[in-house]
């Protein structure tokens, strides 16, 4: 940096010391804004997918409009519909939605239940046709 922009050892200090907070506070919201975690291998990943609620969840499709949760460029989002379901947050209450998906939306409870609506929580494991993630928040 110092080279292209000819920078004293001050200034590229002073640099510095602006870029590290934005990043350390980049990092924090993501830590506290939910996310999905995409799972492989029945181990959680470094593909995190944090989102705004409400958010929709599914595969970009110019004919279908925008998604919050674009899962169209992961091997899984061959399993997921262009809009395969919502989340929303009410009161700190959050609720998974299927919104009429063609592969259906589970949540894992004893076991994977097929839902049309369900409260979720942080650590909740839940799956958009086989495409597996784990919810978390804060």
């Amino acid at each position: 940096m110092n080279e292209e922009m000819d920078l004293t050892p001050a200034e590229e200090e002073a640099v510095e010391a602006v870029e590290e907070p934005i990043e350390e506070a980049e990092e924090e919201e993501t830590e506290t804004r939910p996310r999905l975690v995409l799972k492989r291998d029945g181990a959680e990943t470094e593909h995190v997918f944090p989102f705004a609620c409400p958010a929709t969840i599914g595969r970009f499709d110019p004919s279908v409009g925008p998604i919050d949760v674009d899962l169209g460029g992961e091997p899984e989002g061959s399993y997921v519909s262009r809009k395969h379901a919502k989340i929303t947050e009410e009161d700190g209450v959050y609720t998974l939605e299927d919104l009429g998906s063609s592969n259906g939306t589970y949540v894992l409870k004893e076991d994977f239940e097929k839902v049309e609506s369900a409260a979720i929580e942080d650590g909740d494991e839940i799956a958009l046709g086989n495409a597996r993630f784990v919810f978390h928040v804060g």
